[in-house]
């Protein structure tokens, strides 16, 4: 079922909370889990379950979420890493996925809300409202573990995994076309590098 003809799904605030809950999982061996965010609302939605110095929020690099939290996952094989972004963003940068599956780090989870809008841009109609399925997709590209959550207990289940390190895992998650207030963290490029680098010791 496509993006467009689920008009009641998950809020989509609320879902990322969810995604969110375990990241301190394992805090004692390898620290909290990091988090990647693709610009526009996947920011806000993370910023608004709460700033973290342990998250990096991507702003306007519309494309780079899956590649940047890749090479995070293969620099960092001890941290778990997910990448939290939506359907436009994820469809720019789809040749990343591609690059994944050929890596399969263990400690990479992709995280892809869908309403099938481009939500920065005025809410037009995203490819993943009729003609890519976002899942089809990720499989093709190789990533086997790769399902839809279309539910508040799929989406349950699949949180408890997000930051687990047992394998390359992709979620498409279909949330309502809602659009919540704005959560705005820092916009400040440097001082985003600079403590997520000191989070990480770096």
């Amino acid at each position: 079922m496509t993006a467009s003809a689920e008009m009641n799904g998950l809020d989509r605030r609320a879902a990322v909370r969810q995604l969110l809950q375990h990241r301190d999982a394992g805090a004692t061996e390898t620290g909290p889990g990091l988090v990647i965010t693709g610009l526009g609302s996947a920011t806000w939605d993370v910023a608004a379950a709460g700033d973290r110095d342990e998250t990096f929020y991507l702003w306007g690099a519309m494309g780079g979420a899956v590649a940047m939290g890749l090479g995070l996952a293969l620099a960092r094989p001890e941290k778990a890493v997910a990448v939290i972004t939506g359907d436009g963003e994820a469809l720019m940068g789809m040749g990343a996925l591609a690059t994944a599956a050929r890596h399969a780090p263990d400690n990479l989870t992709i995280a892809v809300l869908d309403n099938g809008l481009y939500g920065e841009t005025g809410m037009q109609s995203s490819a993943a409202s009729g003609t890519v399925d976002l899942v089809a997709l990720a499989q093709s590209c190789g990533i086997v573990d790769a399902c839809s959550l279309e539910d508040e207990a799929a989406l349950e289940s699949f949180s408890k995994r997000v930051f687990d390190g047992a394998g390359l895992k992709f979620a498409r998650i279909a949330i309502s076309e809602a659009m919540p207030e704005r959560v705005l963290p820092m916009r400040d490029g440097v001082l985003l590098k600079a403590r997520f680098r000191s989070a990480l010791d770096l």
